[in-house]
């Protein structure tokens, strides 16, 4: 006999009426919280969007409008070009050397972040006396702002700057080094006041990651007498595989985006060294004043991202089928 079998015929309107209103609560919770993001993307996303889409076939440079100041001007002095600037743009060594920069930036950094946040974790997720305070310390460099970080590393690393003495102290000779004005160099500092800034965001992933790990396989793999390592790499780590994938792509997602420093520290110089692709774009809108070029930059990088968030959501659900086939027990047989 079953549990509903046994209520009252006259309960089961009540119920049915309570499922519905939970559902609909359900439904409203769901539409209160989406309204404001579609209400954003609808009018103002995505008239930008179309606008961008409007100047990357028609060629138009602020200064093409003349004197006339009027929002219908830009389209007056815009001129039709088809596909002439995304060739231009897909044959740009420029723009292709931004990518590469911005590429090996954002890989340096993510692995940067992640050994060093991964490596914190794993200091830290079991429970000791002043837990809490060392967890505020890690945190605190993603609490600053980046452009207050750019700033003050400028003051550290600048050719006479307190680093420089510092490093003459230790040797005992004096010490010169560019950090930021020597092309070899820069993008390197810059990546590692970005490990700096952002590594407390792995840390805290790997910590969470630790935390929810089950507690079962690796008392069993105590039981039989494993070594600590072994349970980390046999057992642990597996676990694991999902978390840190999702911390190594939205890592690397990011650091792809990374503006405030690079541009608050050299604006892209020495040179061309620190031009990754935000700071690629923002030249070329905005202190060229090319915006139909920019658009069409912005729309390749745009492409170029969907393509690694799409590549990043399946790698995403083939660990969790991994993870899901390894948790699943098959029904006994009678």
């Amino acid at each position: 006999m079953t549990a509903d079998s046994t209520l009252p015929s006259d309960m089961a309107p009540q119920l049915n009426s309570r499922a519905a209103t939970r559902a609909q609560g359900v439904r409203r919770f769901k539409w209160t919280v989406l309204s404001p993001l579609i209400a954003l993307m609808v009018f103002i996303l995505l008239p930008a969007f179309v606008l961008q889409g409007y100047f990357s076939f028609f060629s138009f440079s602020i200064f093409d409008a003349g004197d006339d100041t009027s929002f219908l001007s830009y389209f007056r002095a815009s001129e039709w070009v088809g596909l002439d600037l995304w060739k231009d743009a897909l044959t740009d060594d420029k723009f292709g050397f931004a990518i590469i920069r911005s590429l090996l930036f954002a890989v340096g950094v993510t692995v940067g972040c992640f050994v060093i946040g991964f490596a914190l974790a794993l200091l830290m997720y079991r429970p000791f006396r002043g837990q809490g305070f060392y967890y505020i310390f890690f945190i605190l460099p993603m609490l600053t702002v980046p452009i207050v970080i750019a700033y003050t590393g400028e003051m550290i690393l600048y050719q006479n700057g307190p680093l420089n003495d510092i490093i003459g102290m230790v040797t005992g000779t004096r010490s010169d080094a560019q950090f930021l004005y020597k092309q070899e160099v820069a993008l390197t500092t810059i990546a590692a006041m970005e490990i700096w800034n952002w590594t407390p965001f792995s840390f805290i992933i790997m910590m969470a990651g630790l935390a929810s790990l089950p507690k079962e396989p690796q008392e069993a793999a105590q039981i039989l007498g494993a070594s600590k390592w072994r349970i980390f790499w046999e057992v642990q780590l597996p676990l694991l595989r999902p978390v840190i994938l999702l911390a190594l792509i939205l890592r690397f997602l990011e650091s792809m985006a990374e503006f405030p420093k690079t541009w608050g520290l050299l604006q892209g110089g020495p040179g061309s060294a620190t031009e990754t692709i935000p700071v690629y774009i923002f030249i070329t809108a905005w202190q060229f004043f090319d915006i139909s070029y920019g658009a069409v930059l912005s729309y390749l990088v745009l492409f170029m991202m969907m393509a690694i968030v799409m590549s990043a959501i399946w790698l995403l659900r083939r660990e969790k089928k991994s993870l899901d086939a390894m948790y699943e027990t098959k029904p006994q047989e009678g």
